[in-house]
C-alpha cells in the first residue's frame, strides 16, 4: 500500500534536511520541491509569520496537489522594538547572504550591552490541504544576542544566536542538539500531531 506524500515546500535544502529528521516516523512519504518539480517560489507578502507560513503552505498545495507544510520564522530582539521578526530573511536586503544577515545585525546592535540582548526565535508551521483547510503550530525558543558570531552549523542568525542555558550559540549545536531545543523543533512536535491526525 502506498503512503500518502507530504510536500516540505522549502527550497532550503539545510531547512529540508532538518524536517526530515524532525519529522522521521510520520505517516507520510516526504517530497521535496525539487521532487515535485517545483522551481516557482511563492512571495512572502503577507504582515505576519503565520500569514506568510498559510500563504505558502496554501499555494504549494495547490501547485502540486499535495499536503503541504511550510514555515515561516524569525528571529525578535528586544532591545530592536522586536525587529526583524517577519523581516528577518531581508533585514540586510533582498538576497542578503547569511554573514551580511548577521553583520547588519551586530552593527545595528552595537551599542547595546550584553545584558540587554534578549532575543528570540519564533517559528509558525502550516499545513495545508489542497483545496481545503490550513493549520498551525508554533514553536518558541528564548536566548540572547551575542556580541560576535561563532559557530559552524546550522544557518541564518544560528552563529549569534546565544542559548544562556547551555553556553553555546545555536551554530554550535549538533543538529540532534539543535532540534530538541529550537523554535523548529518545538514547532515540528505540534505539526506531527496535526498530522497524524490527517492520515
Amino acid at each position: 500500500m502506498t503512503r500518502p506524500r507530504l510536500l516540505l515546500a522549502t527550497a532550503n535544502r539545510a531547512k529540508a534536511r532538518e524536517y526530515a529528521m524532525l519529522l522521521e516516523g510520520i505517516p507520510f512519504d516526504t517530497v521535496t520541491l525539487d521532487d515535485a518539480g517545483i522551481a516557482q517560489e511563492v512571495s512572502e507578502t503577507g504582515e505576519t509569520l503565520e500569514q506568510n507560513a498559510s500563504l505558502k503552505a496554501r499555494s504549494y498545495a495547490s501547485m502540486s496537489g499535495l499536503l503541504s507544510l511550510a514555515d515561516d520564522s524569525g528571529l525578535e530582539v528586544d532591545a530592536l522594538g522586536g525587529e526583524p521578526g517577519v523581516l528577518s530573511a531581508r533585514y540586510a536586503g533582498e538576497g542578503a547572504s547569511d554573514r551580511q544577515l548577521i553583520e547588519n545585525l551586530l552593527a545595528r546592535m552595537k551599542d547595546i550591552p550584553r545584558g540587554e540582548r534578549a532575543a528570540r526565535v519564533r517559528c509558525v508551521i502550516a499545513i495545508a490541504v489542497p483545496g481545503g483547510r490550513v493549520q498551525t503550530c508554533e514553536g518558541v525558543c528564548e536566548g540572547a544576542i551575542a556580541l560576535d558570531s561563532r559557530g559552524e552549523r546550522g544557518f541564518g542568525y544560528d552563529p549569534v544566536f546565544r542559548l544562556p542555558e547551555l553556553g553555546k550559540r545555536m551554530a554550535e549545536l549538533t543538529l540532534e542538539e539543535k532540534n530538541k531545543i529550537s523554535h523548529r523543533g518545538r514547532a515540528a512536535e505540534k505539526a506531527r500531531a496535526i498530522l497524524e491526525a490527517l492520515v
